[in-house]
């Protein structure tokens, strides 16, 4: 019965959106149906609400969909959707501001002399809005009434013209700022720590270790990473339609002929051009370049690019050219004011303590102030300008309820699509599926695309995704990242606006199309469009760094950079700094030496050992990475032999597992059964089931190969051993070049130490002159002031015991006294041997420190370098199977 009331909810799902009902209202409004009914229905025949469900009850699910939504979005560190009405804010500002007009026009003039021009330009302007104002309807119908009778007159083939209009209108989806890529980043988030749990409870099911390395662990997705995955798959869409329009029309000139250009290509042209384009690429730099920059998270990069539209739209709209530009100039030189001062000033309110930091922070207050007054005045124009600001904060409220609205239903779909048991029909579906993750994905995607004719992208986004995403992100096989499911499944939706019958951008052009462009006409010219963008999905899939290394390159080089010890990194970094070892083993090894013949005679005797380890470890560090190597070579060449014994036992015991979870499930159904002639008859049918599935797992478990045991017990032993070489290897490392850095340390601090000892001395004459409790503060002073110096733990321990002679009845100074001259005498002996190596052996340290710093060295400094960085980020980027740890 789950089913019946199952089908029964995807029934009135697709009822209500293929009759125009609204999205909104559709999503939860089939959940409440088909909850309430199954209740209604177990409450009549089975004497038991509950009974139809496959966990719990009506008034559990249809409360367990707000209670979701809740705990995502009530959380104040869940913000990722705060960005969706700045970037809607900013995309209806800036088409009301005409930004696409001014565009196309000057576009169009550029290009209009090469072949298949005027497509071209309107391909590029489509790319430009989509990083400006991201509306699917507003570019495609500006793009509609300005482009299109242009591209007519000059004849254009119609379904070219219109298939280039309506896919270039498509491009706000994929190129960032998008909403559906914040949406999807939002969806992503949770599906990851659903994936995560999955993989966890695999890992831990599977080995018997609770602890599943990081290593092995899923990534989440944020809205800024989304946007810097999808921004090379958006420029490579963007490529394959202007390399399409300009084939076509140097071999079919008829269907896009040049149109030369009747005005003159001097001066003022390139004023006029620069004037149209400099706006909205600075806007575009400043948002999506302080992302990718990590100077801003997205929701800051929406604010500015909030006030930055309404800026701009302050002197596009002003009818007067009267103090036009004042506004805008006058918030341009604050924010160079702010940049200029910022770079000069520490500015910190908390912290004025000198007269440079009052003067920062008077100038940066007016500075704000001179920013204030631009986007003030800016947008009390825009709202005295045919009550635009109105207008478009009416819009933007509009339509950011309902992407509330839709998300709210879904999140009530979701569960009372789980409440009939979906979930674990969908995943055990594509669990079962052969092949394995790439059948699972390509299923999925081809669902998605189907769904796309006749579904919204966020229908799709909100309701698909989160069913479907846990389970594909949880598949160790494959191994992909939340980002680069994200961007193939954007990829996937943008298609939605673009197949019949119900794409939006063939309606929205069919609304203001003159009557000699035919429906057909529309229709066949997006044909084309929609296989490139299948043809952009293939090469994302295949060649996953197009997502993965803009995310991962700005994530290793932003200021919040892991250090290179971090665990997740090891593996690309390892393999960079041991190819580093054996080109320049030489060049370490004389460094070494040149280290070791350094005199250090007069060091004490705990330094000298010190120092001679570290050079021994440091001298150790090529044989292990041979060891390394060899281990590594062992595992790869025992892993092609094993490969197919492990996917042939985790299959079964996967289906072992399904099947023992059915008689779980069998067992629960047979106990909710009473003793009615109807229940009896269906307990014999259930107990009937039970014997049958308890043979099949009786003969997966006699299939699986009988070598199995044996075989995973030697991957297991080979993989341990590699795992502990490198483990060996990194303890070396980090111990040998710690010790290089204390002693640098100590070494520096050679004037501070001078420094104290006259304060130590001093404490002669209080012992002998204060009383005991002035006396204990003064030493309890200066035990603190040599806690902040390295090397003096005994000397401050001697003042410690100096302090607690003078306390309470075991008050004893000469006992104080004693424990003051052994510290002074080690004090003394520190300054001596300190004062002399700074001289002698801190170039030779300094020196040392610099040849292995990038290699021995490496995973203890505080980021990669810039180079390394990049490299390691093109390494993390391609996805790498780790099935074989499960």
């Amino acid at each position: 019965m789950e089913m019946l009331f199952l089908g029964l909810l995807v029934l009135l799902m697709i009822v209500a959106l293929t009759s125009g009902f609204p999205v909104a209202f559709s999503l939860p409004g089939s959940s409440i149906i088909a909850i309430g009914l199954a209740a209604l229905c177990g409450w009549l025949f089975a004497d038991n609400p509950d009974a139809y469900f496959h966990d719990g009850g009506p008034v559990q699910w249809l409360s367990a969909g707000v209670t979701n939504f809740r705990s995502l979005y009530w959380d104040v560190e869940r913000d990722t959707l705060i960005a969706i009405p700045l970037f809607i804010f900013m995309g209806i500002m800036l088409q009301r501001s005409k930004v696409a007009e001014d565009l196309l026009v000057t576009m169009a003039q550029l290009f209009g002399p090469v072949p298949g021009g005027l497509g071209i330009s309107v391909v590029l302007v489509g790319a430009l809005l989509a990083a400006t104002t991201g509306i699917v309807g507003a570019t495609v119908i500006a793009m509609g009434m300005i482009s299109l009778p242009a591209m007519l007159r000059n004849n254009y083939s119609h379904s070219l013209s219109a298939g280039t209009i309506c896919a270039s209108g498509t491009l706000g989806q994929i190129i960032p700022p998008s909403i559906v890529l914040i949406i999807l980043a939002d969806q992503l988030s949770n599906a990851a720590d659903q994936a995560s749990a999955l993989r966890k409870a695999n890992y831990r099911e599977i080995t018997g270790d609770f602890s599943m390395p990081s290593t092995l662990d899923i990534a989440s997705a944020s809205a800024g990473d989304m946007f810097m995955g999808a921004f090379v798959p958006g420029l490579l869409l963007v490529g394959l339609y202007v390399l399409y329009i300009l084939i076509t029309a140097l071999i079919k000139p008829e269907k896009a002929p040049p149109v030369a250009y009747e005005g003159k290509y001097d001066t003022q042209f390139a004023i006029k051009v620069a004037w149209s384009l400099l706006p909205p690429l600075a806007l575009i730099f400043v948002v999506l370049g302080s992302i990718i920059l990590g100077i801003a998270t997205v929701n800051q990069a929406g604010a500015v690019g909030a006030v930055g539209a309404m800026i701009m739209a302050g002197y596009r709209l002003h009818h007067t050219d009267q103090r036009r530009f004042t506004p805008a100039a006058i918030a341009i030189t604050a924010i160079v004011a702010i940049a200029v001062i910022l770079s000069n000033y520490d500015i910190n309110v908390k912290s004025i303590h000198t007269t440079d930091d009052v003067i920062g922070v008077v100038l940066a207050s007016v500075a704000v102030a001179a920013l204030l007054i631009g986007v003030i005045w800016s947008g009390w124009r825009v709202f005295k300008t045919d009550n635009t600001l109105h207008e478009v904060m009416l819009e933007t409220s509009k339509t950011t309820s309902m992407v509330f609205i839709i998300l709210i239903g879904a999140a009530m779909l979701t569960s009372a699509f789980r409440a009939f048991g979906g979930e674990e029909l969908v995943k055990d579906m594509l669990t079962g599926m052969p092949g394995g993750f790439w059948m699972q994905f390509f299923v999925v995607m081809l669902v998605i695309f189907v769904l796309g004719f006749f579904l919204d992208f966020i229908e799709i986004a909100v309701v698909v995704v989160p069913i479907v995403a846990p389970i594909l992100l949880a598949d160790p096989s494959a191994n992909v990242t939340a980002v680069w499911l994200g961007v193939m499944v954007g990829l996937n939706i943008q298609t939605s606006f673009l197949t019949p019958p119900f794409g939006f951008a063939l309606f929205y052009l069919r609304g203001v199309a003159d009557k000699v462009v035919k429906t057909l006409s529309i229709y066949k010219g997006v044909v084309p469009f929609i296989g490139l963008q299948l043809l952009a999905l293939l090469i994302t899939g295949m060649v996953p760094a197009l997502v993965n290394y803009l995310p991962n390159r700005t994530y290793l080089t932003s200021e919040s950079a892991p250090p290179p010890m971090n665990p997740r990194i090891q593996p690309c970094l390892e393999a960079e700094v041991l190819q580093y070892y054996g080109a320049n083993q030489q060049v370490l090894q004389t460094a070494i030496e040149a280290m070791a013949q350094a005199k250090v005679t007069y060091l004490p005797e705990n330094v000298q050992t010190l120092l001679s380890t570290s050079l021994q470890q440091a001298s150790s560090v090529f044989e292990q990475v041979d060891t390394i190597y060899a281990a590594e070579a062992q595992l790869a060449d025992y892993v092609p032999d094993y490969r197919p014994l492990h996917v042939e036992a985790r299959t079964i015991e996967a289906a072992i597992r399904r099947g023992e979870s059915d008689l779980k499930q069998l067992a629960i159904d047979i106990r909710r059964l009473e003793d009615t002639p109807e229940d009896l008859q269906r307990k014999q049918v259930l107990a009937e089931r039970v014997v049958v599935l308890e043979a099949k797992i009786t003969d997966l478990q006699a299939s699986i190969p009988d070598t199995w045991q044996v075989a995973r017990a030697e991957y297991v032993s080979l993989s341990k051993a590699e795992t502990k070489a490198r483990r060996e290897y990194r303890r070396t490392v980090d111990e040998s070049y710690q010790t290089i850095l204390d002693l640098q340390l100590v070494i520096s601090e050679v004037g501070a130490l001078a420094a104290s000892v006259p304060s130590v001395e001093a404490l002669y004459t209080v012992i002998a002159e204060q009383e005991a409790k002035a006396a204990m503060d003064a030493i309890k002073l200066q035990e603190k002031a040599l806690g902040e110096l390295a090397g003096v733990s005994k000397a401050k321990s001697k003042l410690s015991k100096a302090r607690r002679a003078l306390k309470g009845s075991k008050y004893n100074p000469d006992k104080a006294r004693k424990y003051l001259d052994e510290a002074m005498t080690m004090l003394q002996e520190q300054v001596i041997w300190r004062q002399r190596a700074a001289t002698e052996l801190m170039p030779a340290l300094v020196t040392y420190d610099q040849a292995i710093a990038g290699s021995i060295g490496l995973r203890l400094q505080e980021r990669m370098p810039i180079s390394l960085a990049k490299t390691v980020s093109a390494c993390m980027s391609n996805h790498k199977d780790i099935s074989l740890h499960f």
